[in-house]
């Protein structure tokens, strides 16, 4: 981690601005990798030099990349994205509904506390909620899916947090799917690309999502369903129309390209049987 911690900027209020600061977490060789539902067999470490090429990645593209100590017997925590949240007044920690993950908020806030980040609020009992059922659909407005992951309780505590700062939270209900077990976050079907694009997977969006992007003129890119299970959905931007996908989603990229899209990929064999894309492996500390 940086030593100069106190001199580095804070605050998100959009997914799509340049990417100045993030914080990643390498994943640990010690967890219980299959209780929290890792497909199998998976190479630890080939796990581990997959994530070490995807911040190599990430610092080519001219990222400032917080690398967090890796935690022991937290198999999930190397997907920092969904412990907290940061907005413009700092980090809200979050309470995810995961069982084996159920330590990892706390942790994470206090470890962005130590690198500058100030805690602008705490979900309490009875709320639970991931971070991957939060982007920004534009400065003012975070969107918050109603999931398995994410209930109305978190809902009403964001709108109490973010109110005073001039955010709005904009709910969204995602659909059962495949059940509890499985992890269906809002972010799982769509991710911005620039301020005028996003991509989508349209048969689990729900309707409201793609009406409120239409209604800010955005334009969503198809998610082809041979990408959908390979994470093609899940596209981290480094900066307007610049972004990081894993490998193995041709038609999407493909689709991205035509619409004039920089497209990097890395590789994410391992990575990916976590259910966990180049959004999950980072948490946006800044961007502006």
């Amino acid at each position: 981690m940086t030593t100069q911690t106190q001199q580095q900027p804070y605050g998100v209020r959009s997914m799509v601005a340049a990417l100045g600061r993030v914080a990643v977490r390498p994943p640990s060789p010690r967890g219980d990798y299959v209780t929290a539902h890792w497909a199998q067999p998976l190479d630890i470490d080939l796990l581990q030099e997959q994530h070490a090429r995807f911040v190599a990645l990430l610092e080519r593209l001219g990222c400032f990349v917080e690398i967090l100590p890796p935690t022991d017997d937290m198999p999930d925590s190397c997907f920092v994205y969904d412990p907290a949240f940061v907005v413009p007044s700092g980090v809200i920690e979050l309470r995810g509904a995961k069982v084996v993950r159920a330590g990892e908020p706390p942790l994470l806030t206090v470890q962005l506390e130590d690198i500058g980040v100030p805690v602008a609020g705490r979900l309490t009992a009875p709320a639970t909620a991931d971070g991957g059922d939060m982007f920004w659909l534009d400065d003012a407005t975070l969107a918050v899916g109603r999931t398995y992951r994410t209930n109305q309780a978190a809902h009403d505590q964001l709108r109490a947090i973010l109110e005073p700062i001039g955010v709005t939270v904009e709910s969204f209900d995602m659909p059962h799917d495949l059940g509890p077990e499985y992890c269906l976050h809002l972010m799982s079907v769509v991710s911005p690309v620039r301020e005028n694009l996003a991509v989508v997977y349209e048969r689990l969006a729900p309707v409201a999502l793609l009406q409120a992007l239409a209604a800010r003129g955005i334009e969503f890119v198809s998610v082809p369903e041979e990408d959908y299970l390979s994470l093609g959905c899940n596209v981290l931007t480094i900066s307007p129309g610049v972004v990081v996908i894993a490998e193995g989603n041709d038609a999407t990229a493909a689709l991205l390209r035509a619409h004039g899209v920089e497209v990097h990929t890395y590789a994410a064999s391992e990575i990916n049987k976590g259910e966990g894309g180049p959004t999950c492996l980072t948490r946006p500390i800044y961007r502006g």
